[in-house]
C-alpha cells in the first residue's frame, strides 16, 4: 500500500484487513502512521524508488497513489520482488476530451509505466472526489458564507469509499487484470446542492457567495500558484502554460453550468450495488464541518 492514509487509500486498508488480507503500508515517516495493528509498516519513499526494494520482498500485489518521477523505479522494484498486480489509483481525466491537459498527463504518464512493466494491472479513474467538499469546512465551522466558484455547475462527486471498493475488489478477486474502471457518483449535483445537503447533515443552513468571471480567476491563481510552481519543477507542464491552468479550470465551470454531469455506471457494475449519494457523504462527514 502507498497513500495508505488518504482518502481513499485508508479505506483500502480497512476494507483489506477486514477480509483478512495480510497488508504491508509504506510511508517515508512510518512512525507517523495511524494504522490498523495487524498492518504492517515500512519506511520507503517515492522520491527515492530504491526504497521499494525491501519493501516488496514478499509483496505480492500494490495498490500505488503515486507520481510519475518514482513510478518507473517502484514497478522496476515491484517485479523483481515478485509482485503480480499493480492497482493504480488514476485519474478519469486521462480519457477525457482535453488530452493535454496536466492532470491527464501526470497520471497517463505513470499508467504508461504500469502498462510497460510487464505487471498484471488495473486502473481505477475516479472523477470528481466528493472529498473536495472538504475545502469549505473551514468557512462552514467559522459560521460565514462559503465563496463557491460558480456554485450552480454540476458535478457527479464520487464517496471515496465507493472508489476505495472497486480498489479492493480488483485487489482481492481475479478477473480484473487490464481493466480501466472510469468512475463517478452516481447523481448529477450542483455546487450549490452540495452545500444544501451540507447544511441539513449538520442542522443548520449554509450561506454561499458565488463567485464568477474575473473574480474567480483571482480565486484560482491564489489558490494554484504553489502548485502551479511545483508541476513546472517537477516537469509537468511549462511555465508558459501555467496560465492555461486557470482558463481551463473556468471553462470547466462554465460548461457545468449547463449540466447534468454525466454519469457513469462502471462502479456499480463491479459493485454489485447503487453508489453512495453525496447527501450519505455530507452526513459521514459531518464532524468535519462542526469540530
Amino acid at each position: 500500500m502507498t497513500g495508505a492514509t488518504g482518502n481513499v487509500g485508508r479505506h483500502v486498508v480497512d476494507l483489506l484487513v477486514r477480509a483478512g488480507a495480510d497488508v504491508r503500508a509504506t510511508s517515508r515517516n512510518p512512525e507517523s502512521l495511524d494504522l490498523p495493528p495487524q498492518v504492517e509498516v515500512r519506511r520507503a519513499d517515492l522520491n527515492d524508488p530504491k526504497t521499494f526494494e525491501q519493501a516488496l520482498q514478499g509483496v505480492e500485489k500494490v495498490f500505488l497513489y503515486t507520481q510519475p518521477a518514482g513510478v518507473q523505479g517502484v514497478m522496476e522494484a515491484a517485479k523483481a520482488a515478485g509482485v503480480t498486480h499493480a492497482v493504480l489509483l488514476s485519474s478519469r481525466a486521462v480519457s477525457g476530451r482535453d488530452s493535454d491537459h496536466w492532470i491527464a498527463r501526470w497520471h497517463r504518464t505513470m499508467e504508461a509505466a504500469i502498462e510497460q512493466s510487464g505487471l498484471a494491472w488495473t486502473f481505477v479513474r475516479p472523477g470528481t472526489f466528493a472529498a473536495n467538499s472538504l475545502q469549505w469546512a473551514r468557512s462552514i465551522r467559522n459560521g460565514e458564507p462559503v465563496r463557491l466558484l460558480y456554485a450552480h455547475s454540476h458535478v457527479s462527486p464520487i464517496h471515496e469509499r465507493d472508489i476505495a471498493e472497486v480498489s479492493t475488489v480488483a485487489l482481492l478477486q481475479e478477473g480484473h487484470a487490464g481493466a480501466k474502471y472510469h468512475i463517478t457518483g452516481g447523481e448529477s449535483i450542483s455546487q450549490a446542492e452540495q452545500l444544501a445537503l451540507i447544511g441539513q447533515a449538520i442542522g443548520r443552513d449554509v450561506a454561499f457567495e458565488d463567485i464568477t468571471g474575473d473574480d474567480a480567476r483571482a480565486v484560482l491563481r491564489e489558490r494554484f500558484s504553489s502548485r502551479i510552481q511545483e508541476l513546472v519543477q517537477d516537469g509537468v507542464v511549462d511555465r508558459e502554460a501555467t496560465s492555461g491552468i486557470v482558463e481551463d479550470r473556468i471553462r470547466y465551470y462554465v460548461e457545468a453550468l449547463e449540466g447534468p454531469a454525466e454519469i457513469d455506471r462502471t462502479a456499480e457494475r463491479v459493485l454489485g450495488k447503487p453508489m453512495r449519494t453525496f447527501a450519505e457523504w455530507a452526513v459521514d462527514h459531518k464532524a468535519d464541518f462542526t469540530n
